[in-house]
């Protein structure tokens, strides 16, 4: 199954993915998203500046505005999965 990094803050996510068989990870630090296949942030630490170096080749999901429902649909649409 595959590795999703979630933001610490957002446990609702966490536990939907949990159940639907996601190997989940908090991203505490930078290189805890290097293995992950999808990562799930707040969306609250924007790039204000437009600099970005990037830590993992997976897709990155803005939680903000969705529910755990919707974050983990986004999840599974992002992983090809139906």
């Amino acid at each position: 199954m595959a590795k999703i990094g979630v933001e610490g803050s957002l446990t609702n996510v966490q536990q939907a993915l949990q159940e639907k068989g996601y190997e989940v990870v908090q991203l505490r630090q930078e290189n805890d998203a290097k293995n992950c296949d999808c990562c799930v942030v707040t969306g609250l630490d924007s790039n204000v500046m437009g600099i970005a170096d990037t830590s993992t080749q997976g897709s990155v999901i803005e939680a903000n505005g969705l529910s755990a429902d919707q974050v983990c649909q986004e999840v599974e649409n992002r992983l090809g999965k139906q």
